[in-house]
């Protein structure tokens, strides 16, 4: 360990975590601790190397990866300076240790709606292998647990530590059967006789969830987003307070906008004060192309009740039908025990499965290879519309998808039946809304498609807005 003024950054060299990793932690927890706060100036990264004994290029891949989460901003000249306020102080509970329309079928259609994963990708030697295993087991003779197997709920925590930094153990996670089970288990469990509940979901937003929200029986209140999601002002001004709010703070879906450090952290004072359950949807969080992920709303102090809700369905493939939820506060017991009544969802046998292929490391690696191949696929993308001078290409930092915003005026839904009728499917924003949307804009997804067809479905795009 050394300090740095009142700066304690503890190094150990034994740990699987990166040293970088461990010193943007330790600076991390000082500001949202209060021992940091803005304008403070962070010690010279050549300093603080020598305290530590590292190299220099380990602090500064630290307070790069402060400066891109929003904790801190680089000032020509005068250093790494502190960005963030400590409005939340309440410790966490310690964590638990470890334990659109269609052209007609045939193969020259190009489908390129988004939310489709390269689930070809999946061909390897470690799924194969993960399946079997499952497939050799003693099959038990009594029901799966309720709220998920043993074994997949521990590799889930885990994995979740290292790449989310998000402290739970194998108790706080819960199995699901993908994030529409999820959500429709949480509207239930928010439900009281005679009321439903009031659950705040961004707009423009995945159609899906407002749906199997409604259908469980919750009120919807859309509430439009900005470049960086949702506003708390706007959540503030809202009575009575709403029993729960939607959120995909990581990758705002579809808008691509990610919610600053500071706006997390007002909202959570806001949730906290109010007593709303925020649930986190970690939308696209695996795949990041141009900045670095920050950190999960669930992964932050406060005594807010947050839910972090996420599946493999972009990951690895929507026919798993398999996801997880991390709870905590009193909503999780709630949750537990609606589950708990209700039973599971999830095929014991591919639980099994999922929680070799964790276990084994076959899903870092998986997301490691995916992760390139779709830099690749957003890169063709890029290079075909990003220099129109009448569109702007958004949600591009991550996720397997893109926004095209098109001129005030242009009819989308017109563009997207000519596509569909040259072989193509694109998605309409207005889609996504729960009202008129604010601009029009076409969403395209380029994980699935094979080059082949990505370049064929960009061809015609471009064809169709030099007519439009």
């Amino acid at each position: 360990m050394a300090y740095t003024g009142d700066l304690l950054v503890p190094v150990d060299r034994a740990a699987p975590t990166p040293l970088s990793v461990q010193i943007a932690a330790s600076v991390r927890a000082a500001v949202l601790g209060g021992a940091l706060g803005p304008g403070d100036t962070l010690p010279p990264t050549r300093t603080l190397a020598a305290d530590l004994g590292v190299s220099r290029g380990v602090v500064v891949t630290a307070y790069e990866q402060l400066v891109g989460e929003g904790f801190a901003t680089g000032r020509r000249g005068g250093g790494t300076v502190v960005a963030v306020r400590p409005d939340v102080t309440a410790a966490r509970p310690a964590a638990a240790p470890p334990s659109p329309p269609s052209p007609a079928a045939g193969s020259d259609v190009v489908d390129l709606t988004p939310g489709r994963p390269a689930t070809r990708l999946l061909d390897d030697v470690e799924w194969r292998s993960a399946w079997r295993r499952a497939v050799a087991d003693d099959l038990p003779a009594g029901p799966p647990d309720p709220l998920g197997l043993p074994a997949l709920r521990q590799a889930v925590a885990v994995y979740l530590r290292r790449v989310r930094g998000v402290e739970a153990g194998a108790d706080d996670v819960l199995v699901t059967a993908g994030a529409s089970d999820a959500l429709a288990l949480a509207a239930t469990a928010l439900g009281a006789p005679g009321r439903p509940p009031r659950v705040v979901v961004e707009d423009p937003s995945y159609p899906a969830a407002r749906r199997v929200l409604a259908t469980a029986g919750a009120v919807v209140v859309p509430l439009p987003v900005d470049a960086d999601g949702p506003r708390v002002a706007d959540l503030r001004a809202l009575s009575p307070a709403p029993d729960a709010v939607l959120l995909t703070p990581s990758h705002q879906y579809p808008l691509g906008g990610r919610m600053p450090v500071q706006e997390r952290v007002d909202l959570l004072r806001w949730a906290a004060e109010q007593d709303v359950v925020v649930l986190e949807d970690d939308y696209d969080s695996e795949f990041r192309h141009r900045r670095r992920p920050l950190p999960a709303m669930a992964s932050l102090p406060s005594p807010a009740d947050v839910v972090l809700v996420g599946s493999w369905s972009k990951t690895l493939s929507p026919w798993l039908r398999c996801g997880w939820m991390v709870l905590r506060g009193a909503f999780g017991e709630r949750l537990r025990a609606t589950r708990t009544l209700l039973d599971s969802p999830v095929s014991g046998v591919q639980q099994a499965a999922l929680a070799h292929y964790l276990a084994d490391g076959g899903l870092a690696r998986h997301t490691a290879r995916a992760q390139r191949h779709y830099n690749h696929r957003r890169s063709m993308v890029a290079a075909a519309l990003g220099e129109r001078p009448d569109v702007a290409l958004g949600a591009l930092d991550g996720g397997l998808h893109v926004v095209v915003h098109l001129r005030p005026g242009t009819d989308a839904a017109a563009l997207v039946r000519a596509a569909a009728g040259r072989g193509v499917v694109v998605a309409d924003l207005a889609d996504y809304s729960a009202g008129p949307p604010a601009s029009p804009g076409l969403v395209l997804g380029y994980g699935a498609p094979t080059d082949l067809e990505l370049r064929r479905g960009l061809a015609v795009l471009s064809e169709l807005l030099d007519g439009a």
